[in-house]
């Protein structure tokens, strides 16, 4: 008797613990598939989201300054800093490209009735180290004969478009992006209150309520460093280009150091700006040798200059040391491109204080356990 009560007792169980798992399975697969679905539907809006909620969280602080000037209007404020961005990035950017397609088309009209003409170049350029005879050989080939020089060329010539026109469609679509997620980032701001607060809770749920406003902070802070270093590069990188532009006579200094500004925001090297100008410079032949030389050395360390702009600023104001969220920007970069600059140091910073907060826990048990000891003897 006592082993038939027992097996029933067993079987009884067996049948509870297979129903449990059998709910959980069930649970954990519309889970699962719930998820997944969730995942598919927002990927496509994935980018414009981030990028939203980065320059949410950079602009801010702006937006707060100018709410309180507007009486705590969140509204306008976002709405004022919205317009402003969209004025200062969107009709430039329109300026720019109406005047890009417009040199496109004269340049190909001009080079199919063959009427660019090229002057001899200098025997000076001969003497340049390395390339200077192969630049002298072609550039004599095309002022004697320009469509001959074009046909012979004619492979490279497409590689070159080809390149040039993908950089200007990437260009063009990074643009619109970041349009876009500006509009978006302004109804973020307009509701930042709201949206901070359940921001913090989410964290906090995952990593409780101390570590998860710690983590809440720290990330705030690296995106805010990261896309000042950002902007603040490029807007220095323009203003030395622009002036060293403007020195050395080249045409439209202006139009090319705000495209240089343009090139920094969306992390593209200024050198695309630079060289061609230092290529005109020498062209031209409308300056001395040595005046020649020294806009070169500074046109070149200008369009460099964010090599070493970027650790400066970079890592200001975060509870992190400079050289983790540098390895985390251009880590995050080089894998994901731009947006990653600011994801990669998020969760390099992250992960580097939970990794330390960790490391300190350990510390303070051990030293707690000798205290004890001591105590003991």
């Amino acid at each position: 008797g006592v082993d038939k009560q027992m097996q029933a007792n067993n079987a009884t169980i067996r049948n509870f613990l297979s129903r449990d798992l059998m709910d959980v399975l069930i649970r954990v697969g519309l889970i699962a598939f719930l998820v997944v679905i969730c995942v598919r539907v927002f990927a496509p809006f994935m980018g414009l989201v981030l990028w939203a909620l980065i320059l949410a969280v950079a602009l801010y602080p702006l937006h707060q300054r100018l709410a309180n000037r507007f009486g705590g209007r969140q509204v306008r404020a976002a709405t004022l800093l919205v317009v402003a961005g969209l004025l200062l990035v969107g009709v430039p950017s329109a300026m720019l490209g109406s005047s890009f397609a417009g040199h496109v088309h004269d340049a190909y009209t001009a080079l199919e009735n063959d009427a660019i003409e090229f002057r001899q170049p200098d025997p000076a350029v001969a003497e340049w180290p390395i390339v200077g005879k192969k630049i002298h050989a072609a550039w004599s080939q095309a002022a004697n004969n320009l469509p001959a020089f074009v046909k012979e060329n004619q492979a490279q010539f497409e590689r070159f478009s080809k390149y040039v026109l993908s950089v200007a469609a990437s260009t063009a679509g990074s643009l619109f992006l970041f349009i876009g997620a500006l509009i978006i980032a302004g109804i973020m701001m307009a509701y930042g209150e709201s949206g901070s607060r359940a921001m913090q809770r989410i964290i906090s749920r995952l990593s409780g309520v101390k570590k998860g406003l710690q983590v809440y902070r720290l990330s705030t802070a690296t995106i805010r460093s990261v896309a000042t270093g950002v902007i603040g590069v490029a807007f220095i990188q323009a203003l030395l280009l622009g002036i060293g532009l403007f020195m050395a006579g080249i045409p439209a200094a202006g139009v090319l150091a705000l495209i240089v500004l343009l090139l920094g925001i969306v992390q593209m090297p200024a050198v695309l700006v630079s060289l061609p100008a230092i290529v005109y410079l020498w062209w031209s032949g409308d300056a001395s040798t040595a005046s020649n030389i020294f806009f070169t050395v500074y046109l070149l360390v200008a369009g460099m200059a964010d090599n070493v702009l970027k650790p400066l600023l970079l890592g200001r104001g975060v509870d992190a040391p400079m050289p983790v969220i540098l390895l985390g920007a251009m880590g995050g970069m080089v894998t994901s491109g731009i947006i990653g600059l600011f994801i990669g140091a998020v969760m390099l910073a992250v992960g580097y204080q939970i990794f330390m907060g960790w490391v300190d826990e350990g510390e303070e048990s051990a030293t707690a356990e000798s205290g004890q000891t001591e105590a003991t003897a």
